[in-house]
């Protein structure tokens, strides 16, 4: 009677363990997080907002640029791997891949504490126009390709 259920949960963990091998051996891709904004804003639309819901879109900007600027000579988009730009899957070369996402994490993170902090000291004029600006940056992502030459 107890062979039953030991068995079952033997085969589960066996499972379990093989999904988590395979991920582990699965390509990394180069660009990893939060990539795009929901919504572009025009000033009139951010000028109604409050000062808090400016604050989490300024926040989620900052989110999507340091996800993608730091890689743009890589990618401009998720899905892009080492293999699949001709890099070598070294354990050397993941180590940096993994060393770079593990510092744009805590950069993330640590610039996020800061901004909650003092970011709501902030002039709201300010705050209109870095996000405006963000925003123009996050746009021009779309004409990359523009400027590589054959």
């Amino acid at each position: 009677m107890k062979t039953k259920p030991t068995l079952i949960i033997a085969i589960f963990f066996l499972m379990t363990s093989l999904g988590f091998a395979q991920k582990k051996n699965a390509p990394i891709s180069i660009i990893a997080g939060k990539v795009s904004i929901a919504k572009y804003h025009s000033h009139d639309e951010l000028s109604r907002m409050s000062k808090g819901e400016l604050l989490s879109l300024y926040i989620e900007r900052i989110e999507v640029i340091v996800n993608i600027l730091p890689n743009i000579a890589f990618a401009t988009k998720p899905g892009v791997t080492m293999s699949s730009l001709g890099i070598p899957e070294t354990k050397e070369n993941k180590k940096a891949l993994e060393a770079n996402r593990d510092a744009s994490i805590k950069y993330f993170d640590s610039t996020v504490e800061f901004q909650r902090s003092i970011l709501p000291y902030s002039d709201t004029r300010d705050l209109i126009a870095a996000i405006l600006f963000y925003e123009e940056t996050l746009k021009s992502l779309h004409t990359y390709n523009d400027y590589k030459t054959d």
